[in-house]
């Protein structure tokens, strides 16, 4: 809309041209959706495209459209067949297979560094953890923040954890993510002075019920500072991250302003 009507005032751009251009701002009907074009002014996140029960045509219809008005466009829980299907209909498309996401780059990076965020650091409890934290990961990356992985260091060899204190130490923002019991944010959370997200994920079997049990022990943390989101939800993760990184980068862009008025 900025971009519009920028266009317009440099008289780049009709009015009649702007009014073609946002007929279907802020909100299109499709004949599988209602796309929610206004979205991304009002979060600072675009509507991202859940694709597990969506079918690679239904796909291709969306993230053409969201494509238009955004240049960050996502997909989250879609197959390879449909991933791969969906890339060929529309180049420029990435499918991340881990991830199980579909991006389209195009976000400008957030600055992190500046607002004293520094990086967001993803980390994993085991190697079975990593879907969900790839799918935080490309998240986070897709959003414009500045992030790393750090994965397979959870309570079982807790030296693998204590050897890169460096990296937990650099870090801003931690998103932990761990099966089983659960336990690992709750260890992260006594080293650091850091927010941290905690992302319970299904991994386990017997009394982990999908997850469950991972999910009520980060809840019952005796951690302060840590908050704790659905189960096997990296994208939640990385959105909660993000938006923490967007009010610290617009706090002091307003401090900025604050300095340099007379």
């Amino acid at each position: 809309m900025r971009e519009i009507l920028g266009r317009v005032s440099r008289g780049a751009c009709s009015v009649a041209d702007a009014l073609a251009e946002l007929k279907n701002f802020p909100a299109e009907m499709l004949s599988c959706a209602h796309l929610d074009h206004h979205r991304r002014l009002r979060t600072g996140v675009p509507e991202v495209v859940y694709g597990e029960n969506k079918t690679a045509a239904q796909l291709v219809d969306i993230l053409r459209k969201l494509l238009l008005f955004s240049p960050a466009v996502m997909a989250t829980r879609v197959s390879q067949e449909k991933g791969e299907a969906v890339c060929f209909e529309i180049p420029g498309l990435v499918y991340h297979e881990t991830a199980r996401m579909l991006t389209a780059p195009g976000e400008e990076k957030q600055r992190a560094a500046d607002a004293g965020a520094g990086l967001i650091l993803v980390l994993t409890a085991g190697t079975s953890d990593i879907p969900v934290a790839e799918e935080a990961f490309v998240t986070l990356r897709c959003l414009g923040n500045e992030a790393e992985r750090l994965y397979d260091v959870g309570v079982a060899g807790i030296h693998r954890l204590l050897s890169r204190r460096d990296l937990l130490d650099k870090a801003g923002i931690l998103i932990v993510v761990a099966g089983m019991e659960g336990a690992l944010p709750s260890v992260v959370g006594g080293l650091v002075d850091k927010p941290i997200i905690a992302v319970p994920t299904s991994v386990g079997y017997g009394t982990g019920l999908g997850g469950l049990a991972a999910l009520l022990g980060m809840l019952n943390s005796c951690v302060p500072g840590i908050a704790v989101v659905n189960i096997d939800n990296g994208f939640g993760a990385a959105c909660l991250a993000s938006r923490i990184v967007r009010q610290m980068i617009a706090r002091a862009e307003g401090a900025e302003i604050n300095e340099l008025s007379p």
